[in-house]
């Protein structure tokens, strides 16, 4: 067999034939021709047999290695004139627009990159961690299902922190797929409206004036005077379809739910209330300590800080050293101990196994305790409870929540901290998508596998 029929069905690229090789030191140059006669443009479907020229060098691309050796394509392509993107060299069947690597090369390295490390793919590729950011924005680009918003009926929305210096993503997750479908930079309302912008573009809903001069100041939103001013426009398509979003408790997500599709029940996860209860209580203790600080005894400040995960920890998770302090703040009572009982009162309304109306009773009941509290932040917990009410109660009765969310958000948080080398949002969105999103990767030999004819 001679050596470019050997590298053929070694390097197995489609569309193309081999004319050279050629050994190096370090490399082996594997120089193609493509097969097709016609010419078609990387960025459309236009194809055409006129050409405009032929490139003078070749175009290279690297592919997997050759064991020890860095396996080089080579190629002199043809350029065309498009008539929407203008003169361009024509696409090759093997390698992505602008891309300097095959689809083998760059298939291997987004799936490493949503499994491991990245000094693990950089030492074993030998690849840059910026040129890995930007292989996984152009598999995501291409893997992506574009139709994979169409089917929406419960989700979930909450963002996650991605770098320092409160930098957010706001990830939108289909409930009945458990993936995450959507996903941008920002977080509150206006990265909620892009989502629904891009849900149904050209949406009237999505095109409600702006706030201009004294009224960007204005705490009144956009949307409120819009429905003010004139008649509310129809929900879009896809918008209406949505049965639940379940959301945090913050007000951003929940204003643009209700604006862009108002047919929805809003579902808040009980995670969050439970979660502001124990930020109520660490207030407390909190401010206790620092009373503890000023007295005569500044031991006693010392002793106490260290009862913080007694009181914020379930009881039943309280390790032998933690329920002896526990139980010594409940001897000692106070407004410590109140605050505690307080957040017990919050956590068992969700206890599994409550019906719609136990948990509708307990709620009025907490709330009733929370107003007569005499704690300030008990007291603006009850109130955002109170705001909150219909939502947490249909997130009960529907079986709806955040659970799934941040089960996801925990996996991106890890992802994020092991690709912590991404600059930019965009890398570190494609990355999610890669590794939560509804994107399948297949290792090379897994697609040549399918591809290949059986014997």
């Amino acid at each position: 067999m001679r050596v470019t029929s050997a590298f053929s069905r070694l390097v197995r690229l489609p569309g193309v034939w081999v004319r050279q090789v050629r050994f190096a030191p370090d490399r082996v140059v594997v120089e193609v021709a493509l097969k097709r006669r016609r010419l078609q443009c990387p960025r459309c479907a236009f194809s055409t047999a006129a050409r405009k020229d032929t490139r003078p060098v070749h175009s290279v691309w690297r592919h997997l290695d050759l064991g020890v050796w860095r396996l080089e394509i080579h190629c002199r392509r043809r350029r065309l004139r498009c008539p929407r993107h203008g003169v361009l060299a024509e696409a090759v069947p093997f390698a992505r627009h602008r891309a300097h690597f095959t689809r083998d090369f760059e298939c291997l390295v987004a799936w490493l990159a949503a499994r491991t490390d990245k000094s693990a793919i950089c030492r074993l590729l030998r690849v840059d961690w910026d040129t890995v950011g930007r292989i996984v924005e152009r598999v995501c680009a291409d893997e992506l299902d574009p139709a994979r918003l169409q089917e929406l009926y419960d989700i979930g929305v909450d963002e996650v922190s991605w770098k320092r210096q409160h930098n957010y993503l706001t990830l939108v997750a289909d409930h009945r797929r458990g993936k995450i479908v959507w996903g941008t930079a920002g977080a509150g309302e206006k990265a909620a409206d892009r989502f629904f912008a891009e849900l149904d573009p050209g949406s009237p809903r999505a095109a409600a004036p702006p706030p201009t001069g004294q009224d960007a100041d204005s705490s009144l939103s956009a949307r409120a005077r819009h429905a003010a001013d004139e008649p509310e426009p129809a929900v879009a398509e896809r918008a209406g379809k949505l049965e639940a979003i379940s959301l945090d408790m913050g007000p951003g997500y929940a204003a643009a739910a209700r604006w862009h599709a108002p047919q929805a029940v809003i579902c808040i996860d009980p995670y969050h209330v439970v979660q502001n209860a124990n930020k109520a209580l660490d207030e407390v203790r909190r401010a206790y300590w620092n009373e503890l600080r000023q007295s005569s005894d500044p031991q006693a400040a010392k002793r106490f800080k260290d009862a913080r995960w007694s009181l914020l920890k379930a009881p039943s998770n309280l390790t032998d050293n933690q329920a002896a302090t526990l139980h010594r703040i409940k001897a000692a009572g106070g407004e410590v101990w109140r605050a505690y009982t307080l957040k017990e009162a919050a956590r068992a309304i969700f206890t599994p196994g409550l019906t719609v109306a136990d948990v509708e009773i307990l709620t009025d009941r907490l709330l009733s305790r929370l107003a007569r509290s005499r704690l300030e932040p008990f007291i603006r917990l009850g109130k955002t409870i109170r705001k909150q009410r219909a939502g947490i109660l249909a997130a009960i009765r529907l079986g709806i929540n955040q659970g799934r969310t941040e089960a996801l958000n925990n996996k991106v948080r890890l992802i994020i901290r092991r690709a912590y080398g991404f600059h930019s949002a965009h890398a570190a969105l494609a990355l999610v998508m890669l590794t939560c999103g509804p994107i399948t990767l297949r290792l090379p030999h897994q697609l040549h596998a399918v591809t290949s004819p059986s014997h």
